[in-house]
């Protein structure tokens, strides 16, 4: 019996939890900021407490806890929506590590950043050599961004004056042997055009293609 109460325990704490998460707002990982980190990993927590709850009393005060959280994680996302000045309290704002060649070694200790830290960040994002970054800048959500000198760019269409055809979405039509009927239409094609290419290359049966996509130019 008890088996069972955990269960049941166990997944409303998880259907709790991830009704809560989807009212916050969907976020990658890379994309939040310090307050957004510390907003998740605490539903979490109030989360796996809600889970183990033994008793209707605890259970009751732990679901409430989680509940006024994200309550109030709610508001805030909602305030900083329509304030700058709370949104930078929250969120933080973004900072200048490097300033056409320039190192402002106070904004490196605001953000509790050494120097070598910086040079393993550019060297991540394929930038060996510092006198080739025109800016680097600290995020309010811990990466940092850099800018390349325009001199130490790589040539460009544009720099060569070639006129090039714009790049189009590919389209999925075939995952997995499932005709994604919603893109094929999206695409501006229909079943009968998609067999006819299918049969064009081989193949008869949706069941056999793993992946099958459009591109801009019907390929």
């Amino acid at each position: 019996m008890f088996l069972l109460k955990a269960f049941f325990t166990a997944l409303f704490s998880f259907i709790a939890l991830l009704l809560l998460v989807k009212m916050l707002g969907n976020k990658q990982v890379t994309q939040m900021t310090m307050f957004d980190y510390v907003i998740g990993i605490t539903l979490g927590s109030i989360g796996a407490e809600l889970a183990i709850a033994d008793e209707m009393k605890v259970f009751l005060i732990v679901l409430v806890a989680m509940i006024t959280y994200s309550l109030f994680a709610l508001l805030i996302s909602i305030v900083t929506l329509k304030s700058i000045k709370i949104r930078r309290l929250f969120s933080g704002t973004s900072m200048i590590l490097i300033e056409k060649g320039l190192i402002y070694k106070k904004n490196l200790r605001k953000c509790k950043l050494e120097l070598n830290d910086v040079l393993t960040l550019a060297r991540n994002q394929g930038y060996f050599n510092i006198a080739d970054i025109e800016y680097a800048i600290m995020e309010n959500n811990g990466k940092v961004s850099f800018l390349q000198k325009s001199s130490a760019r790589p040539v460009t269409c544009s720099d060569m004056n070639i006129i090039t055809q714009p790049d189009s979405l590919v389209c999925n039509v075939i995952i997995d042997g499932k005709v994604m009927s919603q893109n094929l239409r999206h695409s501006g094609k229909d079943n009968a055009w998609l067999d006819k290419q299918l049969k064009a290359q081989g193949y008869n049966d949706y069941k056999d293609i793993m992946l099958a996509t459009i591109d801009g130019n019907d390929n």
